[in-house]
């Protein structure tokens, strides 16, 4: 090992040797309004402060290790851990929060969807236009033909005789 490695080394480790060469402890003293102070109390001390994180197993008050998401199994059990409120675990708390993301996650992208297929009904497209300009055409000249035909035939029943007048009786047959 390179000499200005183990000098660097010795700097690091040189407070933690001095304590264990005094007899003094290791781990730093329990400031006030930290975590560790809570420890062998009740689970609604701890969780005053909302940085602090119950283990319900060993009944020690810790602070949340911010860095990693999910405190490690090393420092508490997630059925163990309580963060938030003393009623509810860890491990169920995460489990509920991702049943209802996902509820909220699927809801939302249904709604979308309909949202969606409702816009696209309400704005026809060119080929449903055109489709419907040409039906209604198509249904324009089948009325023309139909009176033209119509007069045709009326011209012809009045040439050969055939025409019948309407009956003038008929309007009282309707009442």
């Amino acid at each position: 090992m390179d000499p200005c490695w183990r000098a660097a080394l010795l700097l690091l480790l040189l407070p933690a040797l001095k304590n264990a060469a005094w007899g003094a402890p290791t781990s730093a003293p329990v400031q006030p309004g930290s975590c560790e102070q809570y420890t062998n109390k009740t689970c609604k001390e701890c969780l005053k402060n909302v940085t602090c994180l119950w283990c319900t197993s060993n009944k020690k008050c810790i602070e949340y290790p911010v860095r990693s998401i999910l405190p490690p199994s090393s420092l508490c059990a997630l059925s163990s851990a309580r963060w938030g409120t003393c009623e509810v675990n860890f491990e169920a708390l995460i489990i509920t929060m991702s049943v209802v993301g996902g509820g909220i996650i699927i809801a939302l992208f249904v709604c979308c969807c309909c949202c969606c297929r409702k816009k696209k009904s309400k704005i026809p497209d060119k080929e449903e236009e055109k489709a419907a300009r040409e039906k209604e055409q198509r249904r324009v000249r089948q009325e023309e033909r139909r009176a033209e035909m119509k007069s045709r035939h009326d011209e012809i029943r009045k040439k050969y005789g055939l025409f019948k007048e309407e009956n003038p009786y008929a309007k009282f047959e309707n009442n």
